[in-house]
């Protein structure tokens, strides 16, 4: 059943001022502090249940209220800290076809190439691939570089129009009637290879000349492109998107990965602290080579170490390509390194003495070509270009965002030598994906002062020595200890509970599983002033919706697209100090009005890809009117804990003439539980956890 424009406008106007007053007030009430004490009132089982659920997962399914007080809450806590003891093959299955979650950052590069590579291809120094599938690919991707090295040469007004890409009312009659030329041989065609079988189409399809594929793609509609393609294998439908975007593809499929497994998978307490760890040590997606690297990143360095010793978490993440080129550690030289100064490596060079004298003031003249605090001044897209000294990037993020704090003590000359410690730390061969190298030429030489202990020269030794002090440090502790509290309890965490988890961080040497089980076991956790404050980020709620309505999701697409329109792009934040997972960011009225016709689609089964069986929710029998539905999906969706405010507002919304247009006489309609379900995903009571 559709729903009545004005309905909705209506719905969502009124939902959206609701959500907005209240979630502010929530905000306001847990920053100015609840005088409530923990020993005044106790959550009873079900709310320990709901509470362990909205916190340590993304939201609760249908039944896992049940299943986790039939477990027990403390039991089912030490199994989520525990995930390998998890079955998870029901997640392995359905990311099946996503062949470049599981690839190397050198396969993806040689499957879905990116632009740099393709100059070189153009000039001969590198042969096209002899794989059919490959060879495809890089035939339309050299196409499109040569496309645009003409267009360069020629100028843009000497390219022929796209007539497939121009707007109607921009174009020629001759330039329609060349639009309509190229879709009726594009239907022709395809009724052609609607008569093959899979691998036959395949072979046809990428045996097109590039321009004519192009155009083939483009005047068919999504829908008929999607039963073209229905059919085939993961690796061939992979390969037709690539043909049109590369990078797209491997972008697409993290990005898809990454909501499955918030979605799906049932080591949840692992998904939210991988989550909660990229955001911590954030590289962003959209600079140059991270585009591939960020796959390996998340599934080889983060989630392996989301639960196991910071200190071993800091190096992984130190050393990974995809850290060492966001953050340009990658391309950093010491000044008077090998490679800086423009010499060989020599055997006999005492670079102890070399260190003393320098310090003493004897320079030697090449070096004023290289200035100490010069920033590295490497185009990062271009990793062939010579570096040029030191680079300050990461030293400066890895103290103030990743250990210490910003006010954990240390000082820019701190900074400067924590940057000479990591010369050297490099990425071999990034354009075929490769892994972390440590280059002694780059590095370096002499010893340095930094917080106040002195490192000798120690190559590779000297960096790890370094991070690791950083990893022991009480203000470290302190700072990861507050954060994970604000993601954990509430925005404005309790003092007495940070000071025992960084007591638990210092005796354990960091131990992460150690730490979160002092904070889940505390009574400021389970106290009842921060049951349901704590707001969700657009990729929680998202994700939490998906998981109350027990949603199948075969196309996580517009998922994807509907986060990034709330301000939260998977892998998409520039600055290395991730998204937020306090309130303040998420609470405005442009946001929670996109999270309304959000809740709205995914009520009413208007997301492609994505549905909702009704059954999943009622049962067997649906309700009969909409007062019994709205009753039930409460229920379901809030466990029933709904405010009076929200729910009078609801049901005024779904049976006020006035709002609904319907007539007194008019005969009675079954209730749209779309619509019902909807406003419930709406609500500021869904909007928190």
């Amino acid at each position: 059943m559709k729903l009545h424009t004005k309905f909705a406008a209506i719905i969502v106007a009124a939902s959206l001022t609701v959500s907005a007053s209240l979630l502010l007030a929530a905000d306001r009430k847990h920053r100015h502090d609840n005088k409530k004490s923990a020993e005044a009132a106790r959550m009873d089982q079900r709310e320990r249940a709901i509470h362990a659920l909205n916190r340590l997962t993304f939201g609760p399914r249908p039944g896992d209220v049940e299943k986790v007080m039939a477990m027990g809450v403390d039991k089912w806590i030490d199994q989520q800290l525990h995930p390998s003891t998890i079955d998870n093959s029901a997640l392995d299955a359905r990311l099946a076809p996503y062949r470049t979650l599981q690839m190397s950052t050198g396969q993806l590069i040689a499957d879905f190439p990116p632009p740099q590579l393709f100059k070189a291809i153009a000039d001969g120094r590198i042969p096209m691939p002899r794989d059919p599938y490959r060879r495809a690919v890089y035939e339309a991707s050299l196409q499109r570089y040569q496309a645009q090295l003409s267009k360069k040469q020629d100028g843009a007004q000497a390219q022929p129009a796209d007539v497939m890409q121009m707007p109607l009312d921009q174009m020629t009659p001759e330039q329609k009637q060349q639009r309509r030329q190229i879709r009726q041989d594009a239907y022709a065609k395809l009724q052609q290879l609607e008569q093959l079988p899979a691998d036959s189409r395949m072979t046809a399809l990428i045996q097109m000349d590039p321009v004519e594929r192009r155009d083939f793609y483009r005047a068919l509609d999504p829908i008929k492109r999607q039963q073209l393609t229905a059919d085939l294998t993961p690796r061939q439908k992979e390969t037709l998107l690539a043909i049109e975007n590369p990078i797209a593809v491997v972008n697409g499929e993290a990005m898809a990965g990454k909501l499955l497994r918030a979605a799906y998978s049932d080591r949840q307490l692992q998904e939210v602290m991988t989550d909660f760890w990229f955001n911590h040590f954030n590289v962003f997606i959209g600079k140059g080579l991270d585009r591939y690297m960020v796959t390996s990143y998340e599934r080889d360095v983060i989630r392996p170490n989301a639960l196991g010793k910071f200190k071993d978490l800091l190096l992984a993440t130190a050393k990974s390509p995809a850290m060492l080129f966001y953050l340009d550690n990658w391309q950093s030289v010491g000044p008077d390194s090998d490679v800086a100064l423009h010499r060989n490596p020599r055997p006999n060079f005492n670079r102890a003495a070399y260190r003393r004298r320098r310090m003493g003031g004897v320079f030697f003249p090449q070096m004023a070509r290289f200035p100490r605090n010069r920033p590295n001044a490497r185009n990062p897209q271009n990793p062939n270009a010579a570096p040029r000294g030191i680079n300050e990037n990461y030293a400066r993020e890895v103290m103030e965002l990743h250990t210490l704090g910003v006010n954990g003590g240390y000082t820019q000359q701190d900074v400067i030598e924590l940057a000479r410690i990591l010369t050297g730390w490099t990425i071999a061969q990034p354009l075929r994906g490769g892994s972390f190298v440590f280059n002694p030429r780059m590095h370096e030489p002499g010893s340095e002062l930094f917080l106040g202990h002195v490192y000798k020269d120690d190559g590779e030794k000297e960096g790890e020595k370094a991070l690791a002090f950083l990893a022991r440090q009480p203000a470290t502790a302190r700072h990861i200890c507050t954060e994970l509290a604000e993601r954990f309890v509430s925005d404005d965490p309790p003092p007495s509970l940070v000071d025992r988890m960084t007591k638990t961080w210092l005796s354990t040497d960091g131990d992460i599983r150690q730490v979160l089980g002092t904070m889940f076991h505390s009574p400021e956790f389970w106290n009842p002033d921060v049951y349901r404050v704590k707001v969700k980020t657009p990729f929680e709620f998202v994700v939490s919706a998906v998981r109350a309505t027990d949603a199948n999701v075969q196309n996580p697409a517009p998922l994807i697209q509907t986060i990034n329109r709330m301000g939260e792009p998977l892998y998409g934040c520039q600055p290395p100090n991730g998204y937020s997972t306090k309130a303040r960011p998420w609470v405005n009225s442009g946001a929670l009005l996109d999270r309304m016709n959000f809740s709205v689609a995914l009520g009413l089964n208007r997301l492609p890809g994505v549905r909702i069986q009704e059954a999943n929710l009622l049962g067997p029998t649906p309700p009969s009117s909409a007062l019994a539905a709205q009753d039930r999906l409460e229920a379901v969706l809030l466990d029933g804990n709904v405010s009076k405010q929200t729910h009078d507002i609801i049901e005024k919304r779904l049976t006020d003439p006035m709002v609904t247009g319907r007539k007194l006489d008019d005969p009675p309609r079954p209730p749209n539980l779309g619509v019902i379900a909807g406003l419930i995903l709406g609500s500021p009571e869904f909007q928190r956890h």
